[in-house]
C-alpha cells in the first residue's frame, strides 16, 4: 500500500467533502484516511489502481 495526499481545488463545503469521500471509496483498492475541504489522504494498492487513477477520478467530479 502507498499513501497519496491529493490538494484539491473546488471544495467549498461539507456536501463536497461527502462526494468526494463517496467516490473513492468506490475505487478498487483504495482506502480513505481523510477527505476535507482542499484535500484528500488515501492508501492505495499500486497493482489495482495507479496515482492518476485516483486524481481522474476526482476530476471527473469537476474538482481540480
Amino acid at each position: 500500500m502507498q499513501t497519496l495526499t491529493v490538494q484539491i481545488d473546488g471544495m467549498t463545503c461539507g456536501h463536497c467533502v461527502e462526494e468526494i469521500t463517496e467516490t473513492l471509496k468506490t475505487l478498487n483498492g483504495v482506502h480513505v484516511h481523510s477527505v476535507r475541504v482542499g484535500s484528500a489522504t488515501v492508501s492505495f494498492d499500486p497493482r489495482k489502481i495507479s496515482r492518476v487513477g485516483i486524481v481522474k477520478a476526482i476530476e471527473a467530479l469537476d474538482y481540480k
